[in-house]
This record gives C-alpha cells, structure tokens and sequence, in this order.
C-alpha cells in the first residue's frame, strides 16, 4: 500500500499519478486495470489523463475502484478528492461552467435565461399550462 505524503493537503491528481507511476503502469494499463476490476469497459486512458490533470475529479463509484487497484485507502483518495473540489483545480468543460480566458459566469452561477427540465429562471411555482 502506497500511503499519500499527507493526505490532508494532497490533491487528487498528483497522488494518482504517483501511485500509478510507482508501479510502472501507463495510463492505458492502469484504464485496463479499474475496467477489468469494475467489469467496466467504457473507461479510457483519455479519462485517467483527465482525472490526473484535474480537469476532471472522479465520483464515488471510480474513487472506491481506483482505492482497490492502487491499493491506496479509500478515504485517502476521498480527501485528496474532497481537497481537489475545495482548491478548485476542476475546469467543468461546457458554456457557463467555468472561468476562466472568455468566460464571464464565475463558478455554480448559472447563467439568466437558462433553463433545463423543471427548472426556471425566475419564481418557483409550479408551472401550469393554457389550452388555447
């Protein structure tokens, strides 16, 4: 078992890198690896490049596969997670999502007149509809 420096302060992307690089796998072996763990066959070296890079954090499901196949505990992985998510260091890819050269909306600002299933802009009430 690999044990982070100091969990507390890592973020995610370096200790992943570190764990993967200390056993001498590529990213495209360490993909193999959690596919074949997780009976998953959709995840991509282009995903662990991701995670690594932090442009992107991993959610529950892959942090407890990546905690088996890094042999790293679980709630390592967690913090360095949760401290990634605090720093910041995620650029959400898609318009209105991140900051950054070009981009206005500060981020979980939702841009005015955006909407989605359910959702509105203004109000809260119900939304009711007229036959005409």
């Amino acid at each position: 078992m690999i044990p982070p420096a100091s969990p507390r302060c890592t973020q995610l992307g370096p200790l992943l890198a570190r764990c993967r690089l200390d056993r001498g796998w590529s990213q495209q072996r360490a993909a193999a690896e959690l596919c074949a763990a997780a009976g998953v066959p959709t995840l991509s070296r282009h995903e662990i490049s991701r995670w690594e890079r932090q442009r992107r954090v991993p959610g529950g499901f892959w942090l407890g596969w990546l905690a088996v196949v890094l042999d790293v505990p679980l709630v390592a992985l967690a913090e360095a997670a949760a401290a990634t998510r605090r720093a910041g260091s995620t650029r959400a890819t898609g318009p209105g999502r991140a900051t950054g050269p070009g981009r206005a909306t500060p981020r979980g600002v939702r841009p005015a007149g955006r909407t989605g299933p359910g959702r509105t802009t203004r109000g809260g009430g119900a939304r009711t509809m007229t036959t005409g």
